[in-house]
């Protein structure tokens, strides 16, 4: 794989000079340079072995799939599906393999014959229905995603072993997820630069019409275009679900940005005509490393996605720099041997360089790592919601008190993020670590590299599955379900009609609590549950979700929130209706549910005391660091808190 190469297209007078011009034409690999520079000198822990082939896998998903996108921009053209696309292949994969029977050789190619028919759609839309590949494939996006759902019933499904091993290492220190990105991206270079479609690509990326009048068939090379697409898309998400040993329905979320943004940074053109392998490889490596180091260096995720969308502005910049300079990318494979010798040259001495100031940085941190601080790492599943920052803001006082350099991380809901959060803890060498899992199958991968390493881990409020935690600090969700369900219906007189708002899909927290109420509810015959719908704990989500079900259902007489988010959002959809006309009752004991408790609006939350959770599973985790018993199963109460009782509640 080789970087752009740039043709002066005008006077030698109007030429850059050399250094700017080094810099210019390799923009993507000097801003990948730099990065490692600055955080091999911010953080110790950065440049270590271990580290660096966390950055390799953590690279890998974004990578793959970047690579079938590239073909799509070099071609003028958009891909806003592969992140659901992946999910589905995936979500296919599992499902026939394990609930249909189907070997599992047959299974892998029914995954990615389907990551190919998803891209064959699109192309087909795109070419013959004149969509604009924009609405196409964000349709694509939406439709596959919903067919992950419905194959899994939201929840997610095993992953056969023998497939498993795509997320494991050679030699027990060679992960394969970058074995089968180095190939991938192989395959990527051959295509664009040594074959007729490759060629082609760069033909219609440049000029569709001129193409067409040239002689190539366009539509049915954008079928193909899109068909790579698909299949990259299948690939990316075996892999993706191969290191976290299940299938997520709601996998690789939003991860079609940042294949986008893997591409651009690289140095291809959104307009199309410009675009190589190794340019995206670099972003992806780029993207790998910000999230890695700013991990490392405990800044907050919210900054994270701060720092990421500049670096994503200052990429088109230089794009844009570059071209004023009077430069032009020439197409893929057509640049002489003697300019890609210089290029070659140019790998070589960057990395020399690199080395050279990368190993001088090292010296600034050598016998730092020594301190008598003990280091927690905290990996929460999301900080948008306020259980969680409760749960966050628990554990630091806790910290605070004990003297311990406590790091929080925020997963996002992504199980996949939470993966690179535990590897990078693992790699930094902390005392201990807590983890609140996205999924308990899914986080067992990352927590069993934790246990090869001897980091005690402790979770809260949800378990790991396929795993050793040294302890679990948890609320019981199924029994808050049973006291959701009796506290609701002796409220209603044991008689009456409610709807459900569920959780996301695929959460453990979302199926627990749901299988508490449904168990408490058989106490209660006389209750019919006339309605259930996911608004993935969110409280937008549960305002129209429960707007969208009082249509179907106006004279409802209660309802059940899997969390107080959705129950303030149904609360706000039944406007003065709630608390006197109809019940709600909620779960987690949030701040704002307890006022809406207190001003009579929301009945009743089942309240897990989140701050108690963060507060005892730090504790546990130093003691568990420091060799003390503890136990490995702590339950917190949970309470049903009402008006009556609400003002000697504390959380």
């Amino acid at each position: 794989m080789a970087t752009d190469t740039l043709k002066s297209t005008t006077g030698a007078s109007r030429a850059p000079g050399g250094l700017r011009r080094l810099l210019l034409d390799n923009g993507a690999l000097t801003a990948l340079i730099v990065l490692v520079i600055a955080m091999s000198a911010l953080s110790g822990d950065f440049m270590t072995a271990d580290n660096l082939l966390n950055v390799g896998v953590q690279a890998a998903v974004t990578a793959i799939l970047a690579f079938g996108v590239t073909f799509v921009i070099v071609s003028a053209g958009i891909d806003l599906s592969v992140g659901s696309v992946a999910a589905l292949s995936a979500t296919v994969l599992a499902w026939s393999a394990t609930s249909e029977g189907v070997p599992v050789l047959l299974a892998v190619l029914l995954a990615i014959a389907t990551g190919i028919a998803c891209g064959l759609v699109n192309g087909i839309l795109i070419s013959y229905g004149k969509l604009p590949p924009f609405i196409a494939t964000l349709a694509m996006l939406s439709v596959a995603r919903g067919l992950s759902l419905v194959i899994s019933q939201g929840s997610p499904i095993a992953f056969p072993d023998s497939v498993s091993h795509l997320g494991d290492t050679l030699g027990g220190w060679l992960p394969v997820p970058v074995l089968v990105m180095v190939a991938m991206g192989l395959i990527t270079a051959f295509v664009l630069g040594r074959t007729y479609i490759g060629r082609s690509m760069y033909a219609i990326g440049g000029n569709e019409e001129a193409a067409r009048l040239s002689g190539l068939r366009v539509k049915k090379q954008k079928l193909a275009i899109y068909a790579f697409s698909g299949l990259f898309a299948a690939a990316a998400g075996i892999v993706l679900a191969a290191r976290l040993s299940s299938a997520q329905p709601q996998a690789a979320q939003g991860y079609e940005l940042d294949a986008i943004a893997a591409v651009v940074i690289g140095g291809a053109s959104l307009a199309g005509g410009t675009g190589k392998a190794s340019g995206t490889l670099i972003g992806a490596l780029i993207l790998a490393v910000l999230r890695n180091g700013l991990n490392l260096l405990s800044v907050s995720a919210f900054w994270q996605q701060v720092v990421i969308g500049v670096v994503i502005a200052l990429a088109v910049l230089l794009d844009t720099v570059r071209r004023k300079a009077g430069a032009t990318p020439a197409a893929a494979g057509t640049g002489s041997p003697g300019n890609r010798g210089k290029q070659a040259a140019t790998y070589v001495l960057a990395a020399v360089v690199a080395a050279a100031i990368v190993g001088a940085t090292s010296l600034l941190h050598g016998g730092s790592s020594a301190t008598s601080t003990q280091k927690v790492g905290l990996s929460l599943s999301t900080l948008n919601n306020p259980f969680f920052v409760q749960i966050r803001a628990g554990a630091e006082a806790e910290a605070k008190k004990l003297g311990v350099d406590l790091t929080v991380t925020d997963a996002q809901n992504d199980a996949s993020q939470q993966a690179n959060q535990l590897q990078n803890f693992t790699s930094e060498g902390v005392d201990s670590i807590v983890v609140n899992p996205v999924d308990s199958d899914a986080a067992g991968p990352s927590v069993r590299a934790a246990n090869k390493a001897d980091i005690p881990v402790v979770g809260v409020d949800r378990g790991v599955n396929k795993a050793d935690t040294a302890a679990l600090v948890a609320s019981d969700n199924v029994e808050g379900g049973v006291l959701g369900a009796k506290a609701l219906a002796e409220k209603l007189g044991g008689k009456g009609t409610i709807v459900i708002l569920q959780g996301q899909a695929g959460t453990s927290a979302s199926r627990e609590r749901g299988a508490g109420f449904a168990e408490g509810l058989k106490a209660y015959p006389g209750i019919e549950v006339v309605a259930k719908q996911p608004a993935d704990f969110d409280r937008t989500k549960g305002l129209d979700v429960m707007t969208n079900l009082l249509q179907a259902h106006p004279d409802v007489d209660g309802v059940f929130a899997e969390n107080d988010e959705m129950a303030l959002g149904a609360i706000k959809a039944l406007g003065n209706r709630a608390g006197k006309d109809v019940q709600v009752v909620g779960f987690d004991g949030t701040p704002d549910g307890l006022k809406a408790v207190e001003a009579g609006t929301l009945y009743a939350s089942v309240a897990q005391q989140p701050k108690q959770l963060g507060k005892i599973a730090v504790d546990n985790a130093v003691r568990a660091a420091e060799g003390k018993k503890v136990a490995e199963t702590v339950k917190v109460p949970v309470k049903v808190v009402t008006r009556e009782n609400v003002a000697g509640f504390g959380g």
